[in-house]
């Protein structure tokens, strides 16, 4: 009976082809999209799951309670030791120094930029990167060795044996090589792939390691502990690192510095400690793709009820020959999932195509493969069987319930079979997804046109910014005469973070004679004295920094005078002020500008001088002779730093790396916004066929009583600018809901004018009118003659 059902199903649907390739495409397209936000979102919940006792793995990160509370991935440098000495309640404790893009060198003539790490032997005991070669009990323990990935190893040495083989990293320091970790997994965020022992650190980069740096954190330097079997984090937050704020800080830094453990599984998840995605946004993906998967499933139910009146005869023949409901219901059924398994193969195709474009957009490295992936394996019958019962079951049983009398009379109207109000439901629901996906795109566009086009109050145009592997203040200088007899350079300044970085650093600051610190934190560069000048950067009172390679000067911005609770700018002028433990006069006040992304205000800030702390170069450069001074900078940079790779970027485009979450969220929501449009467009155009297979005769009528072309279009056209419109009417709320609560997340932000919502109904009519209008124009355009010739 079954193998019957299904010989039936494939003769009708081979008799009807075009209903057949419209449901397959729909539903490919829909179940292509599942398919990837399954894949997609399955990803980024594997990460860092495959690490041993990762229940107990938590990174201690640090909370500045000022005047609100901020957050940072890293600790002071004392911390990792001072828990490890101080307490029992962990069984490792490993310090990580992450630095990324350092040259690694073999030889003068062989060099590559790595992410690197300086790291406790603890750390690489507590993370489940297993070595290939090596003793894991030795690795990182002796000073001046390094543990690197086969990858790696295979690109340096290929064939050869690494281990005790010599590496060099950034001129510095000589490692040798005395391990090789497997390969990274794609799905962790440790990243680095070659590992010094941490007490190699100062030999690198001797600011990071002072003893006293209590007072000051990095993202860079960080701390991750495994805690004993039974020990809460709650208690290690409550009793042991508060115990470490009251002990290493006066009564008042206590209450600003204050330590939490954050838990392994929350690393890759939390904004607030930079962490690359957001839950709430593969939720959103996962709620878009039952949205696909439900306007697929509404195209089909109203393609089946609408060609059931088409089937009427059949079904009334089958009724007087004896089917009853459950075997015409299962004979649906049956045509559905033909269609559905037809529609997952091409589903399949078309994601296994799409998914090198994915990967390019993620920067990730998804696959599809059935065979081991189980995951995958399990969710493509799920999905083919919750689309078959969704999209045939209410077909299904308004076919088998057909009256027989009525069906072979031909007596059926559009109505009956399974409601004409139903399926102008459905297209309403159809269609209000729709808009809500283009309003959400039109505002995710301009809120980003708005992001990089708006005035920062700083030149970001024509700003080229290179690395500086070496800081000493003779190869600054020199670098800094033979950038600027360049006929294309018209400044040039050194620095640790560019004008607007998401790097930044905070610390706390003691004013002027005040007996106690601060409530607010103010973030901190290092800047020479041209920083200002070469960025664009107004002084507002005051003056610009003078020459220093030590901290004497510091610049703030009006938003610390603000906080200051001072009456004017020049009130600030020549007061000293204890920044990061050092202390300065403040000679200038600067003009606010926006020092991070728009996600984010303006806060206190201070620039100083601190060479030992300059790490990038900025040269502001003519863009009529770009070519010839890119080629002079690279010479000049080469002869000063030979054993490193000549790297540049320009500072808008960094500055644009800011919202590559938000690119990446806008393009997928035009890919989805796009691929709903057609699914819909389809439907549409069937729907819009079979509606016209029904009223042929009333056409051929209408042109020989006089009827208009214009007039029979609007016949159809009507209703469907009546459903679009009520579509528009419950989708624009919704969208500025949602899209409202997408821009909270930006303190500088766009207002959803009418604008956007008058473009999106425009694009959902001006889509409504090309797909019903070419169907309806041909039907218009037809000969009465042969639509009446019957009669």
């Amino acid at each position: 009976m079954l193998g019957n059902y299904f010989k039936v199903a494939i003769r009708k649907l081979n008799r009807h082809r075009s209903y057949t390739l419209i449901n397959v495409l729909s539903l490919g397209l829909g179940i292509a999209c599942a398919i990837l936000i399954f894949t997609l979102i399955k990803y980024h919940l594997s990460f860092d799951t495959f690490h041993a006792n990762r229940d107990r793995i938590y990174r201690i990160h640090t909370e500045f309670h000022g005047d609100k509370v901020r957050y940072n991935t890293g600790v002071p440098n004392p911390l990792g030791e001072a828990f490890r000495k101080g307490y029992s309640v962990a069984e490792k404790v490993g310090r990580v120094a992450f630095l990324p893009k350092r040259v690694v060198a073999v030889s003068p003539e062989k060099k590559f930029e790595e992410n690197i790490a300086f790291a406790d032997p603890d750390f690489l005991n507590m993370v489940n990167f297993p070595l290939v070669q090596g003793n894991p009990q030795t690795v990182l323990k002796d000073r001046n060795t390094a543990v690197i990935t086969d990858r790696i190893a295979k690109k340096y040495f290929g064939t050869d044996d690494p281990i005790g083989k010599l590496l060099q990293v950034d001129d510095s320091l000589h490692v040798r090589i005395t391990g090789i970790l497997r390969d990274l997994p794609p799905n962790t965020d440790f990243r680095s792939e070659v590992y010094i022992p941490f007490d190699n650190l100062k030999d690198h980069t001797p600011w990071m390691v002072e003893k006293d740096w209590w007072f000051s954190v990095s993202d860079d330097m960080q701390c991750f502990i495994r805690l004993k079997p039974g020990v809460s984090a709650a208690s290690v937050d409550n009793h042991v690192l508060s115990a470490i704020s009251s002990k290493y800080y006066n009564k008042d830094m206590a209450k600003y510095f204050r330590f939490k453990l954050q838990p392994l599984s929350d690393v890759h998840f939390n904004p607030k400690l930079k962490g690359h995605t957001e839950k709430k946004n593969l939720w959103a993906f996962a709620l878009i793709g039952l949205f696909l998967i439900m306007t697929t499933c509404v195209n089909f139910v109203n393609l089946a009820t609408a060609q059931a009146l088409g089937r009427s005869k059949e079904i009334g023949v089958r009724k007087v020959l004896g089917s009853e409901r459950g075997m015409l219901f299962w004979q649906f059924m049956a045509e559905t999932t033909v269609i559905v398994g037809l529609a997952t193969g091409v589903a399949f195709g078309l994601a296994c195509l799409a998914l090198p474009l994915v990967n390019q957009l993620f920067e990730i490295e998804l696959s599809l493969n059935l065979v081991k992936d189980p995951y995958l394996l399990t969710f493509l019958p799920a999905i083919l069987l919750v689309v078959v019962f969704f999209s045939g079951s209410y077909p299904g049983l308004i076919l088998a319930r057909f009256q027989p009398v009525l069906a072979l009379k031909g007596r059926l109207s559009q109505h009956q079979p399974g409601g004409f109000s139903l399926r102008k439901s459905l297209v309403v629901t159809q269609f209000a997804i729709s808009q809500l996906l283009i309003i959400g795109t039109l505002v995710i566009a301009n809120q980003l046109r708005y992001s990089q086009q708006a005035n920062m109050g700083f030149r970001k145009d024509a700003v080229v910014v290179l690395p500086v592997p070496d800081n000493k203040k003779s190869k600054i200088n020199t670098l800094t005469a033979q950038f600027s007899e360049l006929a294309g350079v018209e400044n040039v300044t050194f620095f640790d973070t560019a004008p607007a970085s998401e790097d930044v650093g905070s610390t706390g600051i003691w004013f002027g004679s005040r007996t106690e610190a601060e409530t607010f934190s103010i973030s901190i560069k290092a800047g020479d004295n041209r920083y200002a000048s070469t960025f664009g950067i107004p002084i507002v009172a005051g003056r610009d920094l003078n020459p220093s390679d030590t901290i004497r000067e510091y610049l703030v911005n009006e938003t610390a005078v603000k906080a200051l609770r001072l009456a004017s700018n020049r009130a600030v002028i020549g007061k000293t002020a204890i920044i990061n433990g050092r202390k300065g006069t403040i000679v200038g006040v600067m003009k606010d500008f926006h020092y991070r992304s728009f996600h984010t205000g303006i806060e206190p800030l201070c620039i100083t001088t601190r060479s030992e702390n300059y790490s990038q170069c900025g040269v502001k450069v003519n863009l009529a002779n770009l070519g010839p001074t890119l080629a002079g900078l690279e010479k000049s940079w080469s002869s000063m730093y030979p054993s490193s790779i000549f790297t540049y970027q320009f500072l808008d485009e960094e500055i644009d790396r800011f919202y590559k979450l938000d690119n990446m969220i806008l393009w997928l929501i035009q890919a989805f916004a796009a691929i709903a449009i057609v699914i819909g467009c389809l439907g549409l155009y069937g729907l819009v066929s079979f509606m016209i297979a029904q009223k042929t005769k009333e056409i051929g009528v209408r042109k020989v009583l006089g009827a208009s072309v214009p007039g029979i279009l609007w016949l159809f056209g009507k209703e469907f600018f009546r459903l679009l419109v009520i579509a528009f009417v419950l989708a624009a709320p919704l969208a500025w809901w949602v899209m409202n609560g997408w821009l909270n997340d930006f303190v500088y932000r766009i207002e959803i004018g009418a604008g956007i919502f008058a473009v999106a109904i425009l694009i959902t009519l001006g889509i409504a009118v090309v797909t019903v209008g070419y169907r309806s124009l041909k039907a218009a355009l037809a000969n009465p003659v042969k639509s009446l010739r019957s009669d």
